[in-house]
């Protein structure tokens, strides 16, 4: 997270409650929470803003001013001063480093400004960078692993001044995918987890480990490419709200009577299936013999993932076990809170939900 990045000392305002909003190219969710313990928290506000075509692209701002009227909207629905904000994975660059493990907290930033050049292709003066230190193995070992998050200045300020525009505060700027894993990854959980973030327009893929985010990556597919196949099978004129209840109700299951829908939409779902196997074997080889980094678990998040037979579509062609996510894992237990969030709507708010998280801490 950058609260550092842009104040040299964490203010006092950083403590105090802010919103979760998650910013993608085509909406902005936002949630905050009552509350800082399990059986205590409950949801304060959330909502769904449509962000207009153009305004983003793969994470870029291309016109500031409607992304602040966009930020103005939600601070009028909400009534917020300070919010926490996702940054698009598409813009990150992540490295894993080591350092001697006696090194100084104070000095570790310079040594780590050092080997931006080596993993950012962007000169280190115009980066922003943060840093997470991985829990040791092994209480014998001389280094430690450290996880690196870099951003183009430019991307940052671009952000951060829209939420000023909109008479917003940021307090922190966050990768989603490290927002999404505090949502949905349940503490007791080890190895490595992939998170598939499977949106409207693309399908954002994390490797977690150690609750920290290592690796991301973005497949330019996502449900519209799912609807665009069944109307290329079912015919032109099929509605969205058609098209999206015949994915969830039937999608990648073969129907008794037909399996149109089936067979329209395993063609592009093969073609993401094999992605993720492309960047779990290059994971895979990375990490080389060390068996705790091996992915264990696929978890889904993200409004596509309601996808009718998908978790189990996963498990059977990738290996590994693929469940869809519980964004409130962190946040309460559904036996004491009822959320005004149904379950399939809710998987769309996992980023703002890990924001908010950090919030009521």
């Amino acid at each position: 997270m950058w609260p550092a990045l842009l104040h040299p000392s964490p203010p006092s305002f950083i403590t105090l409650p802010s919103i979760g909003l998650d910013i993608s190219d085509t909406s902005l969710k936002y949630i905050s929470f009552n509350g800082t313990e399990i059986g205590k928290r409950t949801i304060n506000q959330y909502g769904d803003i449509t962000i207009p075509n153009g305004v983003l692209h793969r994470g870029e701002v291309k016109d500031p001013q409607k992304l602040a009227s966009v930020l103005a909207e939600c601070k009028a629905q909400t009534g917020a001063e300070f919010v926490r904000v996702s940054l698009p994975e598409e813009r990150a660059y992540l490295f894993e480093t080591e350092l001697k493990r006696n090194t100084p907290l104070k000095e570790m930033r310079s040594l780590l400004e050092f080997r931006l050049a080596e993993n950012v292709p962007i000169p280190a003066r115009d980066v922003f960078f943060d840093y997470t230190v991985l829990p040791v193995s092994n209480e014998s070992d001389k280094t430690v692993h450290v996880a690196v998050t870099a951003y183009a200045k430019e991307t940052i300020q671009t952000y951060y001044e829209a939420c000023l525009l909109a008479k917003l505060q940021p307090v922190a700027f966050e990768v989603e995918a490290q927002a999404m894993a505090r949502a949905v990854i349940p503490e007791e959980m080890h190895g490595a987890v992939m998170l598939v973030d499977f949106g409207k327009t693309r399908t954002g893929i994390g490797i977690v480990y150690k609750n920290t985010l290592l690796y991301t990556s973005t497949i330019d597919i996502g449900g519209d490419q799912l609807s665009a196949a069944l109307r290329k099978q079912l015919g032109a004129d099929k509605a969205e709200k058609e098209l999206t209840y015949l994915k969830n109700t039937e999608g990648l299951v073969h129907g008794v009577e037909s399996s149109a829908v089936h067979d329209a939409l395993v063609s592009t779902m093969s073609v993401i299936k094999d992605e993720l196997v492309t960047r779990m074997q290059y994971w895979h080889l990375r990490t080389g013999s060390d068996e705790t980094r091996r992915i264990q678990t696929i978890i889904l998040c993200g409004g596509s993932a309601n996808l009718k037979g998908l978790p189990a579509y996963l498990t059977e062609t990738v290996g590994v076990n693929t469940v869809r996510a519980n964004v409130w894992e962190n946040a309460f237990t559904l036996d004491e809170v009822v959320p005004p969030i149904d379950k399939r709507h809710s998987l769309g708010y996992a980023t703002a939900v890990g924001l908010a998280l950090q919030s009521s801490v």
